[in-house]
């Protein structure tokens, strides 16, 4: 049994807390709700200490005893900047700043506040300290608008809950991890280049459960558009030559996690300044660059776990990936179909299919946080084998 915070906050979506305490109490754990004043406006504390099955308590500081997990479901933007800046003015706020270990904040509020550039800052300063965001999904909203606002479902939430216990930190220590990350871009001018839709996200996604895992994690950052996590050692990689050149430097790590989209292609001269603008078209010459998957394959040891990622499109792109198992020399190949819009690129969410010798296995659509600790669960599989 563990013993989780449950922090919720004063939005509409608080009634969906009093779904995600039942669930998580029928698994087992002992939850402590800390509700805000402004959530008591929606649902009474006394009906998440019902649903937690606790009685009101003499204890002033209760909410700062040792929790496994802490869980804010629904975060507010007010609450999320709150956290952001380190203020403590209740006993949720409190409770998060004393907290020590692994964090979940299921945001909730309308489209426009979760879009604007102070949330996101605030959201990034989140995830660099490693507090980990589940959703917000898109549909229907309170108000009566439709975008992407709406808290995760209390069940995706609980799963992850599981998933973040059932990989305790310390499983990779004294592990070295080399991570890619981004996509590069190839200089066709001092001001443009060519280049590839890849956030980094999954890629930053994996460092940070690395990390938590206890592994010594170097990421290599191809122009990423979101914050790097914390604890972990960024290396600036913005083009592929770059990248090639610092993966190779650290090849010997125990296990290098190839997320990066690494360019194809790239101009065969970079013009020296800005080429202006004119009526004339512009022919670009493009020359291969080196495929570091299959540089980093010749090179490995039997010691070594290799990972590579596909992104392609459909059935005959997942034949593909699997010729890369062999093709490349690695030990993983985590293929994702860039054809749907619901995943990868530009989204929150993937759904990979993991190939090894092994065999297949289709790790369904969840946040990309949840698909790296799949990633690392197989290959703490593949360290452990023979």
């Amino acid at each position: 049994m563990a013993r989780i915070v449950l922090g919720i906050t004063g939005g509409i979506a608080a009634y969906k807390a009093c779904e995600l305490t039942r669930l998580l109490v029928r698994a087992g754990h002992d939850v402590l709700p800390l509700p805000t004043p402004g959530a008591e406006r929606f649902v009474s504390a006394e009906t998440f200490l019902a649903l937690a099955r606790k009685e009101r308590t003499d204890d002033p500081y209760p909410h700062l005893a040792r929790a496994d997990v802490f869980v804010v479901a629904p975060l507010t933007a007010n609450t999320l900047a709150k956290l952001a800046l380190g203020l403590a003015d209740n006993v949720l706020t409190e409770a998060a700043l004393a907290h020590r270990g692994p964090f979940l904040a299921a945001p909730a509020m309308n489209t426009r506040m979760w879009e604007h550039p102070a949330t996101q800052e605030n959201v990034a300063t989140l995830r660099s300290r490693g507090i980990e965001i589940i959703g917000p999904e898109a549909g229907e909203l309170a108000e009566g608008e439709v975008g992407v606002g709406r808290m995760a479902e209390p069940a995706a939430i609980a799963a992850r809950v599981e998933e973040l216990l059932a990989a305790p930190a310390g499983s990779l220590a004294g592990r070295s991890i080399l991570v890619t990350a981004g996509g590069t871009r190839e200089p066709l001018d001092s001001v443009r280049f060519v280049g590839n839709r890849s956030s980094g996200r999954m890629g930053v996604a994996l460092a940070a459960e690395a990390h938590r895992r206890g592994a010594v994690v170097t990421l290599l950052a191809a122009n990423l558009a979101v914050a790097a996590p914390a604890g972990v050692n960024v290396v600036e990689t913005p083009t592929a030559a770059d990248l090639e050149r610092e993966a190779l430097a650290r090849r010997d790590a125990d296990v290098v996690l190839m997320a990066a989209a690494v360019a194809d292609y790239r101009p065969a001269a970079e013009i020296a300044g800005k080429r202006p603008k004119s009526d004339v078209g512009w022919t670009v010459e493009l020359e291969p660059t080196t495929d570091i998957a299959r540089l980093l394959g010749e090179a490995t040891s039997n010691r070594q776990i290799l990972v590579a990622f596909g992104a392609e499109e459909g059935e005959a792109g997942l034949e593909r990936k699997r010729a890369m198992l062999a093709g490349k020399n690695v030990d993983l190949v985590v293929y994702n179909d860039v054809s749907r819009e619901d995943i990868g690129f530009d989204s929150g969410d993937n759904e990979v299919t993991l190939i090894s010798k092994d065999g297949e296995r289709l790790v369904p659509k969840a946040s990309k946080a949840s698909i790296a600790a799949a990633i690392l669960d197989e290959v703490e599989r593949l360290l452990a084998a023979p």
